[in-house]
């Protein structure tokens, strides 16, 4: 609990800071005076202010938000010899590039995490695909498991290389949100020879980015030996004497192929609502046994119905095979900057299908989702953690580009209206804007915790 408030409060301080930081550097130099830059609200932890700046600094209690403010026409009377210095007297060019500043600069940091996390390598799984789910899109489309997947491309856009499982997950996940088929260049189970395999994504119901979604598409892991963990207690596979390194080589008459193809049996050995037992082939210390298995029956969720699933109490599947995925300077630094790219294109195509209700809100997260995740990744070391924030920056980047009066994108609207009419946005009619954007934001905030509540305590 203590790592994930740290991983959690480090991650939003530095992410609102570094967006704060882009309107403050910009303003000045666009000659526009900054009374304070503050990140943080409640009780001034820190306050102080440089020898000779006219800017004080503030890092309050509580790091869930932060403000930069000018000295303003709008806010307070502005003595005449200053009024130079005031945001509102300022062309409209660098108006639109202090507001910009604070996005972009969410953005670039995204991209120099990315960039950092490409050039240190990080251990990624092999993109050796398991056997795909029972008609799957995956399965439809000629693979059996056991293929490398070397290259990959969506619709016809060109190959990119796929060095590891997450950049085949990636693939699919864009795959399926943008309505794109994916094409794959995959190396043969034994080795000799390559195949050009397209799978249709046309079908995928995206609504909601879940286990239930890639399980349409059939990949779900990488290639894993069909070996058993860690026994629980009490479970079906301590019942049936199974143990701890046994590999199993049969179920029932099904030969057994890799870990995914296990597991894939075990969920599926029930008869309506109950188990069904099937006697198991397995190897242990070079001999060869029969056990009868009767797997566990549990319910599981999924959408608005529920289904009867086989479950043993064990791990099933060894570690997978993994590979080094490291970049060059250069390399590297292009890879973030793309995948920078990628990821703000996917958010907002996201956002956009839930305005227009082509994807759930239940996509939406909140503080619980992010607090969740930044001490899991935290826990995991250094390079998920560096992840982990280059997303949450790009989605804070994104997040504050949206026309919505109370954000940075609202702000440049009306700057557009500005140019186009040449005069700016009355008080009254602001006002108005940024209650109802006020509004719409506290709403959309209400269901990010909702959904945060549901997921993590309802599973």
């Amino acid at each position: 609990m203590l790592l994930t408030i740290v991983a959690f409060a480090a991650a939003i301080g530095l992410l609102i800071a570094v967006h704060e930081y882009g309107h403050y550097r910009m303003a000045v130099a666009c000659g526009v005076k900054v009374l304070r830059f503050a990140v943080g609200f409640g009780p001034p932890l820190l306050r102080w202010q440089p020898r000779g700046s006219p800017t004080e600094f503030v890092l309050g209690a509580f790091p869930l938000g932060g403000y930069v403010r000018m000295l303003d026409e709008r806010e307070a009377p502005v003595p005449p010899g200053e009024r130079h210095l005031a945001f509102g007297r300022q062309p409209l060019r660098s108006r639109v590039a202090i507001t910009l500043a604070g996005p972009v600069a969410n953005l670039l940091l995204a991209a120099l995490l990315y960039s950092i996390v490409n050039w240190n390598g990080v251990e990624q799984p092999r993109a050796l695909l398991a056997s795909p789910v029972a008609g799957s899109v995956a399965q439809a489309a000629g693979l059996r498991g056991g293929e490398l997947v070397e290259r990959g491309a969506l619709g016809a856009q060109e190959w990119i290389a796929v060095r590891s499982f997450e950049d085949l997950r990636w693939l699919l996940m864009r795959g399926a949100l943008e309505g794109e088929n994916v094409r794959l260049d995959v190396q043969s189970a034994q080795g000799n020879g390559h195949r050009e395999l397209l799978l249709d994504m046309s079908g995928i119901d995206s609504r909601q980015v879940n286990a239930r979604m890639f399980r349409e598409i059939g990949i779900l892991g990488p290639w894993t030996r069909p070996v058993l963990g860690q026994i629980l207690p009490q479970g079906a596979a301590e019942r049936a004497g199974l143990r701890r390194g046994d590999v199993v080589l049969k179920v029932g008459s099904t030969e057994v192929v890799d870990g995914q193809q296990l597991r894939e049996l075990i969920r599926h050995s029930v008869r309506g609502a109950g188990p069904w037992s099937q006697t198991w082939r397995i190897e242990r210390a070079g001999q060869v046994l029969t056990l009868p298995v009767q797997p566990d029956v549990v319910r599981e969720s999924g959408g608005s119905a529920e289904s009867s699933i086989g479950r043993i109490g064990a791990e099933v599947g060894a570690l997978s095979e993994f590979v080094t995925v490291q970049y060059g300077l250069l390399e590297g630094a292009w890879a973030g900057l793309v995948k920078t790219w990628d990821v703000s294109a996917l958010t907002l195509r996201m956002m956009g299908r839930m305005v227009i209700g082509e994807a759930s809100l239940k996509n939406l997260s909140g503080p619980l989702t992010i607090a969740d995740y930044a001490g899991r990744s935290a826990d995991m070391g250094l390079t998920p953690y560096l992840i982990f924030l280059a997303l949450i920056s790009v989605s804070l980047g994104v997040l504050n580009l949206l026309p919505l009066p109370v954000l940075d994108g609202g702000h440049l609207m009306y700057y557009l209206w500005e140019a186009v009419t040449g005069k700016g946005v009355s008080d009254a009619w602001m006002e108005r804007l940024h209650r109802g954007g006020a509004v719409f934001l506290l709403l959309l905030m209400s269901v990010a915790l909702f959904n945060d509540v549901t997921r993590i305590f309802f599973g």
